[in-house]
């Protein structure tokens, strides 16, 4: 399939997000000297409400049951159309000390006719064949992580983050091949099954925010993660520019969330697109 070609070549671009965030988090240490020590401070909180619409990519080898051969897809082909999506963020911290709480729930699904970019027991379709497809997707991420405030200044913050991701996801598709199918046995010209992956990954990262202009009310918000365990390699990155209010701020960034999971039946799955969303602080 044309993403298992690539997987060498995104596995190396996976090494520059892991790079920026080393030099970020090498640089914040020659910072930690430098501050004072902090006084007694009150409880800080966060909430954030935000939509994400993510485009989403992956390839999924689905096993038929009653010993069919596997159908392989790759979603993005055939996925436009996000029927419910549950975000949110709850962010405490004390002194430069921090708790961050991440969680994404998406519920897609969409039907194509005519489909060629599939396989059947790793077959491509005979040249005079096409699929009518279809695939839902209903998927959970959680991000948990504490933090560290290493740099606090006026119009520049960083936090160094370490924790832990959960990824659920079931895939569910349905197809039926159509056409001049004679060499597909006749148990793989159609189906209906699933696939379900429970992911849990360790991640360390930065973020933090870059102030600027009038009172230093527009801000560069970013953020940066890295991790493995029962992924090969997950990554995530969160950039945008926001305005803050004296009750909170409001933020437009781009979002990209990126799994590895090749040797999984959901070999991979990324999700990336604008996100919007309002924070309100006490």
């Amino acid at each position: 399939m044309r993403r298992s070609i690539k997987s060498t070549a995104r596995k190396r671009i996976f090494s520059l997000p892991l790079a920026v965030l080393m030099v970020l988090l090498l640089a914040s240490t020659g910072v930690l000297a430098q501050q004072p020590a902090s006084e007694i401070e009150p409880w800080q909180f966060g909430v954030s409400i935000y939509g994400w619409l993510p485009d989403i990519e992956g390839e999924t080898s689905f096993s038929q049951a009653g010993g069919g051969s596997d159908f392989e897809i790759d979603v993005d082909n055939i996925l436009d159309n996000l029927d419910f999506t549950l975000m949110g963020t709850f962010d405490v911290r004390k002194g430069r000390w921090g708790i961050l709480t991440d969680i994404i729930y998406m519920d897609v699904d969409n039907s194509k006719n005519g489909v060629r970019d599939a396989t059947i027991g790793r077959r491509a379709l005979p040249v005079d064949a096409t699929a009518n497809v279809k695939v839902e997707i209903d998927s959970w991420v959680w991000t948990l992580t504490g933090y560290y405030r290493a740099i606090d200044q006026t119009g520049l913050t960083l936090d160094v983050v370490a924790g832990t991701r959960y990824l659920d996801v079931e895939q569910t598709v349905k197809w039926d091949i159509t056409g001049n199918v004679g060499p597909i046995p006749a148990p793989d010209r159609a189906g209906d099954t699933k696939e379900e992956l429970t992911n849990w990954d360790a991640i360390v990262g930065v973020r933090g925010r870059i102030a600027f202009g009038a009172q230093n009310a527009w801000f560069v918000p970013y953020y940066l993660d890295v991790g493995t365990g029962d992924s090969d390699l997950t990554w995530q990155g969160i950039a945008g520019i926001g305005y803050a209010f004296h009750w909170g701020e409001v933020a437009a960034v781009w979002r990209y969330l990126d799994y590895d999971l090749s040797d999984k039946a959901i070999k991979d799955m990324s999700m990336s697109g604008p996100a919007t969303g309002v924070t309100f602080r006490w």
